[in-house]
């Protein structure tokens, strides 16, 4: 196993039953056919209920998105999986994340990939997600309190990125960011007419590939623009 990828779970087997349950009926189950056996695997282990507020832990598991503060959510454990299978994680891999959020996802791709870069525009969230995931362990994310919609210049290129918030079309800097031969998973359109896209970026232009129709928060600073 790889350094830095085996945090504890500080809620000890409490969680052991919902996060089996989630696994089976969420992701496997009810039609969704989350078929990447390193993604389950993933799921199953990456203790979800540490990302959420205390007064939702035991709702961490549910088929939902949950309240973190700020305006912003944890989306539901299905869209987790979905977008990190879509984004065909390799072990060798440096990530750019867009919208760190509570720090799930980054911790999910975590244990899957070489490095995770993640970005979020309000400081208070991502200073919370920078503590919790150096108090679960992990040792090969780093976090950055700015703009998403800039990237990360000074660590790009990436293999591949991945947007938790929604523009309303692809920001030029997280394309130029992307490696050639890479892949971009992201949200894209207005509040209730978004649509979540794969991207894959060949000999400098990029081949688009409409996956699911998704509500994300939007995204803010220069997307704006």
């Amino acid at each position: 196993m790889r350094t830095g990828k085996c945090p504890v779970d500080e809620g000890g087997n409490r969680f052991a039953a919902e996060a089996n349950r989630m696994i089976r009926e969420q992701l496997v189950g009810a039609g969704r056919n989350i078929t990447n056996a390193r993604v389950l695997a993933v799921m199953e282990k990456v203790p979800r209920h540490e990302f959420v507020p205390e007064e939702y832990r035991d709702r961490a598991y549910e088929d939902r998105a949950l309240p973190i503060g700020y305006e912003q959510t944890i989306s539901q454990p299905y869209i987790v999986a979905f977008m990190t299978e879509q984004l065909d994680p390799q072990p060798t891999d440096r990530v750019l994340e867009i919208g760190t959020g509570s720090g799930y996802q980054a911790a999910v791709l975590a244990r899957l990939v070489a490095e995770v870069y993640t970005i979020e525009i309000i400081e208070p969230l991502a200073r919370r997600a920078e503590a919790d995931l150096k108090r679960l362990g992990y040792t090969n994310i780093r976090v950055r309190a700015g703009d998403g919609s800039q990237g990360w210049p000074e660590a790009a290129p990436f293999d591949a990125v991945i947007v938790t918030c929604a523009p309303e079309k692809v920001p030029q800097p997280l394309v130029e960011q992307l490696k050639d031969g890479g892949r971009m998973i992201i949200p894209i359109g207005p509040l209730g007419e978004q649509e979540l896209v794969l991207l894959r970026k060949q000999g400098g232009k990029l081949e688009k590939h409409d996956v699911l129709p998704v509500r994300f928060v939007p995204m803010t600073g220069g997307a704006q623009c």
